[in-house]
C-alpha cells in the first residue's frame, strides 16, 4: 500500500524533530504511536508529491514536536516511526520531501532528518 508506506516515511522525519531539546527522563511516554500517525497523516500528500505541505500537515508537525518534551516521548516517537517504516521501500524523492518538511513548515532544525537514527541515542 503506497500511501501507508509514504505515511510511515513521513513519520521518519520526526525522529530528529522530536530530539531537538534535551529534557528530563520521564518514566512513561505521553506521546503514543497513534498520536504520531494522527499528526502526520496530513503530510502524506506532500511526502508523495512534493510542492507545499498543507497547513494541517505543518500544524501536525509542530504539534507533535511541541508535545514530545521528554526524553521518553522523543524516544517513543522515534520507535513508532522505526516500527512504521520497517520493510517499507521509499525513494530518494520521498526521503528528500520528508527531510525538507520541517523547513517547509518553518520549523528550523540544526540537524539532518534521517531514517537511520538510533532511537536509543535520542536525547
Amino acid at each position: 500500500m503506497a500511501s501507508s508506506g509514504v505515511l510511515k516515511l513521513a513519520t521518519v522525519m520526526l525522529i530528529v524533530c522530536t530530539a531537538a531539546t534535551s529534557a528530563p527522563v520521564a518514566a512513561e511516554a505521553a506521546v503514543t504511536c497513534s498520536d504520531v500517525v494522527k499528526h502526520l497523516l496530513p503530510c502524506v500528500s506532500y511526502i508523495q508529491n512534493g510542492g507545499q505541505p498543507a497547513a494541517q500537515c505543518c500544524n501536525g508537525v509542530k504539534t507533535l514536536f511541541g508535545g514530545a518534551q521528554t526524553k521518553a516521548d522523543r524516544q517513543n516517537v522515534c520507535r513508532c516511526i522505526k516500527s512504521a517504516v520497517n520493510g517499507i521501500p521509499y525513494s530518494s524523492f520521498n526521503l528528500g520531501n520528508a527531510a525538507s518538511l520541517p523547513n517547509k513548515c518553518n520549523l528550523h532544525l540544526p540537524y539532518k532528518i534521517s531514517p537511520s537514527t538510533d532511537c536509543n541515542k535520542v536525547p
